[in-house]
C-alpha cells in the first residue's frame, strides 16, 4: 500500500521528466534521448518523425522500423504522431544494475531513404527501491574481554538505485555500550562497523539487541531495518588471520564445473577449540553463490557451475574465518574469468530487398545486416565477407551493420538467380564463422532483341503450288523472360512487280511459319525477297530482322512451242524447196522450237514421227534439222508431207508436232507450176493479195531477164564481133525478208541456203540450182530493222578492168516477231564473167530489187529472217542447159 502511495506520487515526477526529455544528435546520425524508469507503456520518448524530417505520414511510406538487438522490445514508433515510445515497463535496475549512465542503444531503419540511424536512450533512474539487507537477524558474538575500541562488521544493505537514490545512511538504535561506525570504500560503498565503547560484562548482560536502519537520499526517503543481537562470549583473545589479505585468481571460462580455483588459509595462535578456524563467503551475491563453492573446514574454493566470461567477467567476494571464540579474520578473493572464442558470430538479415532488377546501378542496396559475437577482444572482432566471384560485396555501415550492395551490373540472361553467402569470422584462435545465405533473384528486363540463329535464309518452292501451302519456318530466340520473351513476327511491307508482297506471302505472328497465298509461276516470277521482322512483347518492343530469299523451282508444266515453221493463218500451205539434184545431207530446213520451262524441262530433242517416203529425210536429234538421207530420185513425188515431233526432258516430258511440207523441183517454173496445183482453201481477200505478189514476182523477173538481153546486144554491138559470152554472173534475188513467196494461196518459205543463178550468152531463161546449203547468219543492229519499213534492195554493177566484176546488194529487213531471232539478209553479190573484150568498160547498171509485198502480219508470225547468199559462178562457154 505504501508502494502504490509513493508509485502515485511519484507519477508527476515521472511526467515532468518524460516531457523534460533531452534531445541531442551526437555524431552523423546519431540521435539521443532521455526517459525515466518505470514509466507506463506508451510513454512519448521523443518525436523521432521530427528529428529525422519526415512527416508522420511518410513513416510508413518509407518504411520506417526499429531494427535493433535484444531479447525484447523495449521502444516502439507510433506510426500516428510519429513519436518514439516505450513498448512496456522498463526497470533501469534489472536493465543495468549499478552502472551510470544507464544507455540503451537502438537503431532505426529508414528502407525508403537506405539510411540507418543511431538512437541513444539514457533510462534515469527514480526512487523506487527501498534499501535492503540479506540478513535481516544477525547474531554479533562478542567476547568479554573485548576492549573498549573493539570494532566489528555489521551486514550490509544493498540498495539497487543509483545516484542520490542509493545507499547513503546507516543508523544505530541508541545503547551505552555499543556505537556505529561507518566506513567508505574506494568503490563509494559504505562499510557499517559495531564499535564497542564500553567494557562488556557477560554475567551483567549477556545479551544485548541493537537496530540498524540503512536510508537512502531520494524524496522521499525510503529504507530498511536489520535485528543485531549481540551475545557476549567468554574470554578468546586471538581472532583468526588470513595469509593474504587479498587473493586473486585468473580461470578461462570454460574450466569444468569442480575445478579448484584456490585455496584460503587463517591462522589463529588460540590454542583448542579456540583456535580451530572455519571459512565461510561473507559479502556475496545471489549468483555468485551459486557459481562458486567454499569449503568450510579446508578453505579451497571450486567452481560450482560453467562459467560465462560474456555473462560476468569477474568477481569479487569477502571470505571470513571465525574461530569457536567468534573472532572473525576477513579476506577479499577477486577471481577473473578469462575470454575463450566459444562463441560464433551471429549474423541477422535485418532487410532484404529481393527481387532486384538486372538494370540496377552499381552500388544498389540489396541487403542491411547486422554482426554481432559475444565475445570479446579479438575473439569479438568480426570480418564480413562474401565470395570474390559474385558481383556483390559488402559495405560497412554504423555499428555492426553491413550493406550488401552491387558492385556491376546484372545480367538476368546469364545469372537468372544467385546463392549469396555471407561469412562472418572473428579473429579468434581458432578462429570461429558463420555463413549465412540468401536466395536473390534478378528480375528482368527488356534489354535482349529476339535474335535468328542465321543473317539469311533461303527457300525453295515449287511452282504450281498450293494456295495456302507452307513455304518455310523461321524461329528467333529472346534470352529474356515472361512477356520480354514473346516473339511476333512479320513480313515487312513491300512491293512486286507493283503487287503488295502480303498478297503473295503471309506469315504466322505466333510460329513465325510462312504461307504462300498465290499459286506461283516460275516463268513469271523466278523469287522473292522479303524482309522477317521478330518483335517481342517487352516495352519499349525490341525487334531484329532477317533477309529470306524465296526461289520458286521450275516444273514441267510447258510444252514445247514451235516458232517456226508456224501455222499460216491465211488458208495457205507452207512449203519448203528442195532440188532434186540434192546430194545426201542436203540441209532442206529446220524446226526451230523453244520451251518457256528452264534447265532440263527446256531441253528440246527432235524426231520424225512421220513421212511420205520414209528413209529420204531424217532429222539431227538437237538442232531440229532436216535433211536429206538419200539423193532424189525422179520417181520421189513433188510432195513430201513431214510430221514431227519437239519432245523436252522434263517428267513427265511433254511435247508438240508440226507438219511440214517439202516441194522437190529443179527450176522456178517448175516450182511454180507443180506449186500451183498444190493449193489450199481459203479467203478471197488472202488468195488476191497472193495472186498480187505472184504477179509481181514474175514482172519483176521479166524485166530484169529483159534488161540483160538488151545490155549483151548494147555490148556486142560496139565491140563488133560476134563471140559467145564466156560467162555471166547474175543474181536472182525476188526473196523478201519474210522468204515467203506466195503462189496462189501456197507460201514457199526460202531456207538459208545459196542459190546459184548461171546466165549464158544464149540462154533464153535462168537456170536455178541448189547446192550444199551455205550459212551466212549475222546479226544486224535493230534501228536498221524496224517493223513497219519496206524492204528495198539496190544491186550496182561496176565495170573494172580485171576479169572479175563485182556488184554489192544492199538489203533490209524487217522484224516480224520480237520472240524470234533477228538475222541479216546478206549483200548479195553478182558476179559476171566478161568475155575477151566485150563488157570491159561496160559502166554500173543497177537494178532495182523488187520491194516485197505482205500479206498478212499474221503470215509472218514466228518466222526467222535468215540471209540468203545467192551467187552466180562461172561457167564454160557453152552454156548451161535449159
Amino acid at each position: 500500500m505504501a508502494a502504490s502511495k509513493n508509485q502515485h506520487r511519484h507519477s508527476p515526477l515521472v511526467l515532468l521528466c518524460t516531457l523534460m526529455g533531452t534531445l541531442c544528435k551526437i555524431g552523423v546520425g546519431q540521435i539521443r534521448y532521455s526517459v525515466p524508469e518505470e514509466t507506463n507503456k506508451g510513454t512519448v520518448v521523443g518525436n523521432i518523425s521530427k528529428d529525422l524530417r519526415l512527416e508522420p505520414r511518410e513513416l510508413a511510406e518509407s518504411g520506417i522500423r526499429i531494427v535493433s538487438r535484444g531479447r525484447s522490445q523495449l521502444f516502439s514508433l507510433n506510426p500516428r504522431s510519429g513519436s518514439l515510445v516505450t513498448a512496456g515497463r522498463i526497470d533501469r535496475e534489472e536493465l543495468c544494475a549499478q552502472s551510470t549512465p544507464c544507455l540503451v542503444n537502438i537503431n532505426i531503419l529508414v528502407e525508403g531513404k537506405g539510411k540507418l540511424f543511431g538512437v541513444e536512450i539514457e533510462i534515469t533512474d527514480i526512487n523506487d527501491n527501498n534499501p535492503k539487507f540479506h540478513v535481516e537477524d544477525l547474531e554479533v558474538k562478542i567476547n568479554e574481554i573485548a576492549a573498549p575500541g573493539a570494532r566489528y562488521p555489521l551486514p550490509e544493505a544493498v540498495d539497487p538505485d543509483v545516484g542520490i537514490n542509493s545507499l547513503q545512511n546507516y543508523q544505530l538504535s541508541p545503547n551505552q555500550h555499543f556505537s556505529l561506525h561507518l566506513q567508505t570504500g574506494d568503490d563509494g560503498t559504505i562499510n557499517p562497523e559495531l564499535v564497542l565503547e564500553s567494557t562488556l560484562d557477560r554475567e551483567e548482560e549477556p545479551t544485548h539487541l541493537l537496530v540498524l536502519t540503512a536510508s537512502d537520499g531520494g524524496d522521499p526517503r525510503r529504507s530498511s531495518t536489520a535485528l543485531i543481537q549481540v551475545t557476549v562470549l567468554d574470554t578468546n583473545d586471538n581472532a583468526p588471520v588470513f595469509e593474504q589479505p587479498v587473493y586473486r585468481v585468473k580461470v578461462l571460462e570454460n574450466v569444468a564445473p569442480g575445478t579448484l580455483l584456490l585455496t584460503v588459509r587463517a591462522s589463529d595462535p588460540d590454542e583448542g577449540a579456540n583456535g580451530k578456524v572455519t571459512y565461510k563467503f561473507r559479502k556475496i551475491n545471489e549468483k555468485q553463490s551459486l557459481l562458486f563453492h567454499l569449503h568450510e573446514n579446508t578453505g579451497e574454493m571450486t567452481v560450482a557451475k560453467n562459467l560465462d566470461y560474456e555473462e560476468c567477467s569477474s568477481y569479487e567476494m569477502e571470505i571470513q574465518a571465525e574461530d569457536v571464540g567468534a573472532l572473525l579474520g576477513r579476506s577479499k578473493v577477486i577471481i577473473m574469468v578469462e575470454d575463450v572464442n566459444d562463441n560464433r558470430p551471429e549474423v541477422t538479415i535485418t532487410s532484404l530487398f529481393n527481387p532486384v532488377l538486372e538494370s540496377s546501378l552499381p552500388g544498389t542496396v540489396i541487403a542491411f545486416l547486422n554482426v554481432h559475437d559475444r565475445d570479446s577482444g579479438k575473439n569479438g572482432q568480426v570480418v564480413c565477407y562474401t565470395h570474390d566471384n559474385l558481383p556483390f560485396k559488402l559495405e560497412k555501415s554504423i555499428d555492426n551493420y553491413y550493406r550488401l550492395v552491387t558492385w556491376k551490373y546484372l545480367d538476368r540472361e546469364n545469372v537468372s538467380h544467385y546463392n549469396i553467402t555471407v561469412i562472418a569470422s572473428d579473429l579468434g584462435s581458432p578462429p570461429l564463422s558463420t555463413e549465412t545465405y540468401i536466395a536473390l533473384v534478378v528480375a528482368d528486363t527488356n534489354d535482349n532483341p529476339p535474335r535468328f540463329p542465321h543473317a539469311s535464309y533461303i527457300a525453295y518452292i515449287p511452282e504450281n503450288n498450293l494456295r495456302g501451302a507452307s513455304i518455310f519456318s523461321l524461329t528467333a530466340h529472346d534470352p529474356d523472360s515472361q512477356e520480354n520473351a514473346q516473339v511476333t513476327y512479320s513480313v515487312s511491307e513491300d512491293s512486286i512487280q507493283g503487287v503488295p508482297l502480303s498478297s503473295y506471302i503471309s506469315i504466322n505472328s505466333d510460329t513465325g511459319v510462312l504461307y504462300a497465298l498465290q499459286s506461283f509461276d516460275f516463268e513469271k516470277m523466278q523469287d522473292l525477297q522479303l524482309l522477317v521482322i521478330a518483335s517481342d512483347s517487352g516495352s519499349p518492343p525490341l525487334s531484329s530482322n532477317v533477309s529470306l530469299s524465296l526461289f520458286v523451282l521450275d516444273q514441267n508444266d510447258n510444252a514445247p512451242e514451235i516458232l517456226y515453221p508456224g501455222f499460216p493463218t491465211d488458208g495457205s500451205t507452207g512449203v519448203e524447196l528442195a532440188p532434186r539434184s540434192a546430194e545426201p545431207g542436203y540441209l532442206v530446213t529446220k524446226v526451230v522450237a523453244v520451251d518457256r520451262d528452264s534447265g532440263q524441262n527446256a531441253w528440246l530433242s527432235y524426231r520424225l514421227l512421220k513421212a511420205s517416203e520414209p528413209g529420204l529425210f531424217s532429222v539431227g536429234l538437237h538442232t531440229g534439222e532436216v535433211r536429206t538421207a538419200r539423193a532424189l530420185l525422179d520417181r520421189d513425188a513433188l510432195k513430201q508431207n513431214l510430221v514431227m515431233a519437239v519432245q523436252d526432258h522434263g517428267q513427265p516430258p511433254l511435247s508438240a508436232t508440226v507438219t511440214l511440207t517439202v516441194a522437190v523441183a529443179n527450176s522456178i517454173p517448175e516450182v511454180l507450176a507443180d506449186l500451183s496445183s498444190i493449193r489450199t482453201p481459203g479467203a478471197p481477200e488472202d488468195s488476191d493479195l497472193t495472186l498480187h505478189l505472184v504477179v509481181a514476182v514474175a514482172v519483176v523477173s521479166c524485166v530484169f531477164l529483159v534488161f540483160v538481153i538488151v545490155l549483151l546486144a548494147l555490148r556486142l554491138q560496139r565491140w563488133q564481133k560476134s563471140r559467145q559470152f564466156q560467162g555471166s554472173r547474175g543474181v536472182l534475188a525476188p526473196a523478201p525478208p519474210s522468204h515467203f513467196v506466195g503462189i496462189d494461196g501456197v507460201q514457199a518459205f526460202l531456207q538459208t541456203y545459196s542459190h546459184e543463178v548461171s546466165l549464158t550468152s544464149d540462154s533464153q531463161t535462168s537456170h536455178i540450182i541448189f547446192p550444199q546449203p551455205n550459212y551466212a547468219d549475222m546479226l544486224i543492229n535493230q534501228e536498221n530493222c524496224e517493223k513497219n519499213e519496206s524492204l528495198l534492195t539496190s544491186i550496182d554493177f561496176h565495170e573494172s578492168k580485171d576479169e572479175d566484176a563485182c556488184a554489192l546488194v544492199k538489203a533490209q529487213c524487217m522484224h516480224s516477231d520480237p520472240r524470234m531471232d533477228r538475222y541479216i539478209l546478206e549483200s548479195l553479190k553478182l558476179h559476171f564473167l566478161r568475155s575477151r573484150r566485150a563488157l570491159c568498160k561496160t559502166p554500173f547498171l543497177s537494178l532495182l530489187y523488187f520491194a516485197p509485198f505482205r500479206a498478212k502480219e499474221e503470215s509472218f508470225h514466228g518466222l526467222e529472217l535468215v540471209s540468203n547468199s545467192i551467187r552466180i559462178p562461172e561457167y564454160p562457154q557453152h552454156g548451161a542447159t535449159s
